[in-house]
C-alpha cells in the first residue's frame, strides 16, 4: 500500500507492456508470454475458482470456433447481455477474434430495450446470461429476422427447453472444438485478417434524450488508449482488480477488461452486485476503480458504523483521522511530511485507520480511481487522510474512457487533472465547454452521420457537452453539463453538480437532483439512502410500515433538512435550496429514472416529478 509522502511505487509506464495492434492480437500475444499465471477469478455459491490465461485462451478458443461454425462472418456483430462474469469477457473476445464487432447490453434493459439495440447494430447472434435474460429476448426474437442465434450461459432451469435458435455455451464450445478439429487454421487466420482500423465494439449511450446512440470505437482506437492509460496510472502483473462495474459501459470495458488483458493485472469477478461490499474485504485489490456512488457508499458505511462505536473507539477515530488529515494537507500543498507527523500516522492506523480500511476493504490498496460522474471534494480528502491516494480521472463514452487524470504527485481534489499525455484537451473559447482530439476519440455514432457530425467538427475535436475551467498548471475542473447549467429568475447562474456533490456526502443522501431554471430559488428531488434512514428509523423509534412511509415521516424529513442546512451555509443566499421533496418510491438499476451507474436522470427526473416540483414554488 502506497503512504501519501512515498508515492513511488505510482508511476506511469512508458514502455510497451505486450505487443499487438488489435486487441484479439493483445490478448493472444497475452496468453503466450503469460501462460499458466491465473488472469481471471470469479465466487460462485461461496467457492473462489481461478482460470490461467490458458484456461482463458481454451474457453475463447471453444466460443470462437463454435461462432465459426454457425458462419459468423468478419465484420458481423454480436451483443452480450448478461451481467459482469466471466464469460462475458471470454464471448467478448472470441467476437473480436472472428474478426466480428462485440456490443455489450445492460442486463436491466427492458425487451424493447434489446430489440432496439439489437435491431440497430444488426445483431445476428445473442448471447444471454440466463433464462431471465433469455425471456428478453425470445419475446423480440419474431421482430430480429437477423438474428440467427441466441446463446445462454447459464442453463440452470432451462434443461428442459428445446428450441433450434437456442444453443448452451457449453454446446457451442462443443461444436467450436469439433469445427477447429476439422478447420484447424480458420482461426488464426481471422485473427491474423483483423486490422488497426476495423470497427471493434460499440458502446451504446445511455439514451437520457432520445434513442441510444451506438458509439464506434476501432480496434487502433481501443489499443492506442489502453497503452495510453498506463502512462496515466500504471498497473502490472502483481496487481489485483476487482471486476463488477457493468462490462457494457466505457469504464469497465476498457479501463477493466482490456486494460486489465494488456498489463496481466488479475480481474476478480464479485458474486453478484449484492455482495460487492464483502466481496471487496475478500479480494482486497491493490488498485480499485469505481463510480462516486460506490465511494460514498463506503463512507457512509463507516460512519453509520462510527455511531455505534463505544466512545474511546470513537476517539481512537477522531484523533486518526485528524492525524491523516493534517498529513494530506501537507501533500496536497507540496510540502514535507515530518517524521514526527509519520510517526503519529502509524500510531493513528494503528488505533483506528487500519480497521476503517479493512472495514472498506482497501486496505492494500495501492491508490484508487474515481470516474464516470462528479465527486465530492471532501470525500476524496477523507480517502487521502485515510492513507489512500485517490485520483480522478474523466472522460466519456466517445473518448474511450479517461481524457484527464490526477498524477498522484500533485493531487487537487475537485480537479479531474490535466490532460491525459494521450490526447489534447481544450476549453472552447466562446462557451467555456471542454474539447478532446486524439486517437482516442470515437469513430462516430453507428447509423447516424448528423449526430457524428454535430459532436466532431472539421478539426477533430470532440465536443463533450461538459463546462469546465482551467488552471494555471493546467488542471480542468468541470463546472457543469452544459444543458444542466440552471439561470434563475434573477438570472444568476448556477452551477447543480457543486451542490448535488456536497448533499451527496450525507450517509443518509443517495442521489440529488437540483431544479431551478427560470425559477426564483432552488428546490431539490432528493433519493434517501434506505439501508442507512431505515437505521436510523430504528435507533429513533420512529415507526414506518414502507418505503414510502419512511419518507414522510416528520423525524426523516428534519434529518434531510439538516444536511440540507449543512450544505446551504457553504453558498451565497440565491445559491441556497429552499426546498425540497423525497421520492418515495425505492428506485433499482431497472427504473427509467437512473442511469446504469445509479445516477438519476435530470430531465426524465424533472418531466416524470413535475406535479411535486411545481407545488414547491406555489
Amino acid at each position: 500500500m502506497s503512504n501519501l509522502w512515498d508515492l513511488s511505487d505510482i508511476r506511469p509506464n512508458l514502455d510497451i507492456v505486450l505487443a499487438g495492434e488489435t486487441i484479439p492480437a493483445l490478448f493472444w500475444n497475452g496468453v503466450k508470454q503469460r501462460g499458466p499465471a491465473v488472469w481471471m477469478r470469479q465466487k460462485h455459491l461461496g467457492i473462489w475458482r481461478s482460470w490461467s490465461w490458458d484456461q482463458t485462451a481454451q474457453a475463447v478458443r471453444e466460443i470462437a470456433g463454435g461462432l465459426l461454425s454457425l458462419g459468423f462472418a468478419r465484420g458481423e456483430c454480436a451483443s452480450i447481455l448478461a451481467n459482469t462474469v466471466v464469460e462475458w469477457v471470454w464471448a467478448d473476445l472470441a467476437v473480436l477474434s472472428c474478426g466480428g464487432v462485440s456490443n455489450g447490453i445492460y442486463p436491466t434493459d427492458a425487451a424493447s430495450q434489446v430489440h432496439y439495440l439489437c435491431q440497430d447494430s444488426r445483431t445476428s447472434i445473442l448471447f444471454v446470461e440466463d433464462d431471465e435474460q433469455l425471456d428478453k429476448a425470445l419475446e423480440v426474437r419474431e421482430q430480429l429476422p437477423g438474428l440467427r442465434k441466441i446463446v445462454v450461459f447459464d442453463m440452470e432451469g432451462l434443461h428442459q427447453l428445446s428450441d433450434p435458435g437456442v444453443i448452451s455455451l457449453d454446446d457451442l464450445r462443443k461444436l467450436g472444438l469439433a469445427y477447429l478439429a476439422q478447420h484447424p487454421d480458420e482461426l488464426q487466420q481471422r485473427i491474423d485478417a483483423c486490422r488497426p482500423e476495423d470497427l471493434a465494439i460499440l458502446v451504446y449511450t445511455s439514451g437520457t434524450t432520445g434513442k441510444p446512440k451506438g458509439a464506434m470505437h476501432l480496434h487502433a482506437g481501443l489499443v492506442y488508449t489502453v497503452r495510453g492509460f498506463n502512462t496515466l496510472i500504471a498497473q502490472d502483473e502483481q496487481d489485483e482488480r476487482m471486476c463488477f462495474l457493468p462490462l457494457c459501459h466505457i469504464a469497465e470495458r476498457m479501463g477493466g477488461e482490456y486494460f486489465a488483458l494488456y498489463t496481466g493485472t488479475k480481474l476478480n469477478f464479485v458474486e453478484n452486485p449484492e455482495t460487492i461490499p464483502e466481496n471487496v474485504r475478500e479480494i482486497a485489490p491493490t488498485v480499485f476503480t469505481a463510480v462516486p456512488r460506490v465511494w460514498e457508499k463506503f463512507y457512509s458505511g463507516v460512519m453509520i458504523s462510527l455511531k455505534e462505536a463505544g466512545a474511546v473507539q470513537q476517539a481512537a477515530y477522531a484523533w486518526g483521522i485528524s492525524v491523516g488529515t493534517a498529513i494530506a494537507n501537507q501533500v496536497l500543498a507540496g510540502q514535507p511530511v515530518s517524521g514526527w507527523l509519520k510517526l503519529k500516522f502509524k500510531v493513528a492506523q494503528w488505533l483506528a485507520l487500519n480497521n476503517v480500511r479493512k472495514l472498506i476493504g482497501i486496505h492494500r490498496a495501492r491508490f484508487l480511481v474515481t470516474g464516470a460522474a462528479p465527486i465530492s471534494p471532501d470525500l476524496v480528502r477523507w480517502y487521502l487522510a485515510l492513507g489512500v491516494p485517490m485520483l480522478e480521472v474523466w472522460g466519456m463514452t466517445e473518448t474511450c474512457g479517461g481524457s484527464t487524470g490526477v498524477p498522484a504527485d500533485k493531487m487537487k481534489p475537485g480537479s479531474i487533472g490535466p490532460a491525459a499525455s494521450f490526447n489534447e484537451v481544450r476549453l472552447d473559447p466562446a462557451s467555456g465547454e471542454i474539447l478532446v482530439r486524439g486517437k482516442n476519440v470515437f469513430a462516430g455514432y453507428l447509423n447516424l452521420p448528423e449526430k457524428t457530425a454535430e459532436a466532431i467538427d472539421a478539426d477533430g475535436w470532440l465536443h463533450t457537452g461538459d463546462v469546465g475551467v482551467v488552471d494555471a498548471d493546467g488542471y480542468f475542473r468541470i463546472t457543469d453539463r452544459m444543458k444542466d447549467i440552471i439561470i434563475t429568475a434573477g438570472g444568476k447562474n448556477i452551477t447543480p453538480s457543486e451542490l448535488e456533490n456536497d448533499l451527496k456526502f450525507s450517509p443518509y443522501i443517495t442521489d440529488a437532483v437540483v431544479i431551478g431554471d427560470k425559477r426564483p430559488y432552488l428546490t431539490a428531488i432528493i433519493m434517501i439512502d434506505q439501508e442507512n434512514v431505515e437505521k436510523f428509523a430504528q435507533d429513533q423509534d420512529v415507526p414506518f410500515g414502507n418505503y414510502a412511509s419512511l419518507t414522510r415521516s416528520p423525524e426523516v424529513q428534519a434529518l434531510i433538512q439538516a444536511d440540507l442546512d449543512r450544505v446551504n451555509k457553504k453558498f451565497a443566499r440565491v445559491e441556497q435550496i429552499k426546498k425540497f421533496f423525497l421520492l418515495e418510491n425505492q428506485l433499482t438499476a431497472e427504473d427509467e429514472e437512473l442511469t446504469p451507474t445509479m445516477k438519476l436522470k435530470r430531465k426524465l427526473v424533472e418531466k416524470k416529478y413535475a406535479a411535486q416540483i411545481e407545488a414547491m414554488y406555489r
